[in-house]
């Protein structure tokens, strides 16, 4: 029996010693499979030029995959000194193009085939030494130092299969036959696609950081939701189920492309799949060294905007709505036929792991229930930009793996393809590429009424928005409380104590990205919050929704860190349905928001164009009785608020006019001070070293009535 190539290994037990061999044997055996790999290329040519030309040449990934080795021992502690610095900047940082015509005009001076594969040994020696000898305890976990040595060899298993896709797109003189990457021979007429019932379900996603095998970044949080039954095809869509959409003019018909696909069409100037190639006789298929007689019960590899587009024109033809699953349902395809990871010591029930050929093959080989290839094959397209679940946390040697694809720009792929080994054939795998993108990947459709929810993907990178969510819900900084919520439950016992005995409405004017507005709903059945800012108010909004607030922060420099606030972990999720967010302006409010028994102007009044005009104003908001809370640090500036604006903080008949007497002076006639003048500190962070220390004066104010 063949050897198989090694699973990712179990990282928990009682025997270091068996668990330190394990782990030598994964490594050797992935980079002997990855040179191996590159034993396919001919001549030093091969492996500079470009394949094509919005990726590096194949010199490049030759040697990244060494050098991310030692950037990430480095990193965690596990080595001290670099090996060759010149290379380990040079063979750092990939390609990821933004679009498909960003071409990289770059000039590199590449080194020599026989200067990498050397700098490889020297690696190869390293890694060998410090799974040796490094002190070693299990379980191994996500900050386990040796979690770097997993991460390193899951790396290269993802480059050995990118690697071999820009090897299928590279020149034929470029390649020759291996025998350790033979494809499948076996070929014939596609197989009828019929649908398969799928019964409603509930998917629960996510991965513990516990869990004893090494994982990426966005495998682990929570993520939970029902699936509605649905419909699916029986088969990946082969070849010959694709011809079809070919023959009848999918690629030149426009109104069966969105704008992005309409885009790359045009400039690739597609007319069919990227790997078909039509020789005047027929059709022929590019595998990874070589070009054979179309297998048309093979499955087809295309983009996603490809496989959308043929999901249009079904749904043309059928009259039924056929799209691509999510990242759900492909779930409920996968629960529904009891799906299990690869096993360790057989090979696997499906073309995956590189246990059978060195390419595709039939789509009626490998049945998963009353499915076929649910995994394994091809990767398969889904209708779901990447996102992070709930609890989503970067690690601190790898911080930008999944982040960068958090842009609505990567669709997932699911169900591994036929060299997807280690964590890619793990079905909790969660990886993505730009829509445009070539990996080995097909698409099986499904069709349902269902419309397509995605959730949020992206994080917040505007610097104001992001350092007042942060001010809003995030860690509190050299023990001061945080303000908004400071500042709502002084608002909620002064309603007790001086207000009118309603907690029917409140109005957070100037909300920001909202957390008082949420903390004012712990007592009061309706809070409005109101801000100027569209951005602040959807950020605001969202969080309503979803209970999720994501978000960037700058550390130093151009470096960032990463923040998930969620309102359960902060006790407001109950609150949520009692609060409402309004983009306005404070000096010009609509009528119809009155009839509030409180108020809270939170670091408002000195920065209003007209701050007289909002205090002349603001008593027919409130019911009689009602409380005005105001907190301001009067930081009066002409840039926000005309001198002549102006409320205090000036020379008036040639004594200190303070901004405490001109509330005084609007108010008086109105209102009673009830509460204060007392100052309120808060903190807001600036970078990860520099903070800003304030104090905002708080005076509460009762309606007369």
């Amino acid at each position: 029996m063949t050897q198989l190539f090694p699973r990712t290994p179990k990282l928990s037990g009682t025997d270091v010693e068996a668990c330190r061999s394990e782990l030598l044997d994964y490594f050797h055996a992935t980079f002997d499979r990855y040179e191996s790999l590159f034993e396919i290329l001919v001549g030093d040519d091969a492996y500079l030029r470009k394949p094509i030309s919005l990726r590096h040449p194949l010199i490049f990934y030759f040697g990244h995959t060494a050098t991310f080795f030692i950037n990430k021992l480095l990193l965690a502690g596990l080595i001290t000194e670099r090996l060759d610095p010149r290379l380990e900047s040079m063979f750092a940082v990939g390609v990821d193009e933004m679009s498909w015509d960003d071409l990289d005009d770059t000039r590199y001076d590449w080194p020599g085939v026989a200067e990498v594969r050397a700098y490889r040994s020297k690696v190869r020696a390293v890694v060998d030494g410090v799974i040796r000898t490094h002190p070693l305890s299990l379980p191994i976990g996500w900050k386990d130092p040796f979690w770097a040595i997993l991460m390193g060899i899951e790396h290269e298993r993802i480059h050995l299969e990118t690697s071999s896709v820009l090897m299928r797109q590279h020149g034929l003189e470029y390649v020759r036959p291996h025998p350790a990457w033979t494809p499948c021979r076996q070929s014939g007429p596609a197989p009828d696609n019929a649908l398969v019932d799928i019964p409603a379900g509930r998917v629960r996603l996510g991965r513990n950081l516990d869990d004893p095998i090494y994982g990426w970044d966005n495998e682990y949080g929570r993520h939970e939701a029902d699936v509605p039954a649905f419909r699916a095809a029986r088969h990946l869509v082969s070849n010959g189920e694709f011809l079809a959409f070919v023959e009848a003019g999918g690629y030149a018909d426009d109104s069966l492309w969105d704008e992005e696909g309409l885009g790359w069409k045009r400039y690739a100037r597609a007319e069919h799949p990227t790997f078909w190639i039509a020789d005047g006789q027929g059709w022929k298929l590019r595998l990874i060294t070589e070009e054979v007689t179309m297998p048309w019960n093979w499955p087809v590899e295309t983009n996603c905007l490809e496989a959308r587009a043929f999901c249009r024109w079904k749904a043309r033809e059928t009259g039924l709505p056929v799209r691509l699953p999510t990242e759900d349902e492909w779930h409920r395809l996968y629960d529904h036929v009891g799906l299990g990871d690869v096993p360790p010591d057989i090979p696997a029930g499906a073309n995956l792991h590189l246990d059978h050929w060195a390419s595709s093959c039939p789509v009626d080989t490998f049945a998963h229930g009353e499915l076929f290839d649910v995994v394994g094959n091809v990767w398969q397209w889904c209708e779901t930009p990447t996102y992070p679940f709930d609890g989503f946390e970067v690690h601190p040697i790898y911080d930008d793996f999944t982040t960068p694809t958090f842009d609505d720009r990567h669709n997932l792929i699911k169900g591994g393809s036929w060299i997807s080994t280690g964590n890619e054939s793990r079905h909790a795998s969660r990886y993505a590429f730009r829509r445009h993108f070539f990996q080995h990947a097909g698409f099986r459709y499904i069709v349902s009424d269902a419309p397509v929810v995605n959730p949020a993907s992206a994080y917040e990178t505007d610097a104001l928005l992001s350092q007042y969510a942060e001010f809003h819900y995030g860690d509190g900084a050299f023990g001061v409380p945080n303000f908004p919520k400071t500042l709502a439950e002084i608002a909620i016992d002064a309603q007790r104590q001086y207000g009118n005995g309603r907690f029917a409405r409140a109005l957070d004017l100037g909300c920001a990205t909202g957390r008082a507005s949420f903390e004012l709903a712990r007592a009061f059945e309706e809070v409005i919050g109101i801000d100027f800012s569209a951005r602040f108010i959807q950020a605001g909004a969202r969080l309503a929704e979803t209970g999720v607030l994501r978000y960037t922060l700058p550390d130093e420099g151009e470096l960032v860190s990463y923040h998930e606030r969620r309102l359960d972990a902060l006790g407001l999720a109950a609150t949520a349905q009692r609060v409402a967010f309004w983009q306005g302006d404070a000096c010009n409010l609509k009528d119809v928001f009155t009839g509030f028994d409180l108020i809270l102007a939170a670091n408002l009044i000195d920065r209003l164009y007209s701050p007289r005009r909002f205090l002349n104003d603001v008593a027919h908001r409130l019911t009689p009785g009602g409380l005005l809370v105001l907190a301001s640090p009067y930081t009066w500036l002409e840039e926000h608020t005309r001198r002549e604006e102006w409320i205090g903080g000036f020379k008036k008949d040639g004594e200190s006019w303070t901004t405490l007497d001109g509330l005084k002076a609007l108010l008086g006639a109105s209102f009673d001070l009830v509460l204060g003048p007392q100052a309120v500190p808060f903190v807001i962070r600036e970078t990860r070293r520099k903070h800003q220390h304030t104090l905002s004066e708080l005076t509460i104010w009762r309606l007369r009535g």
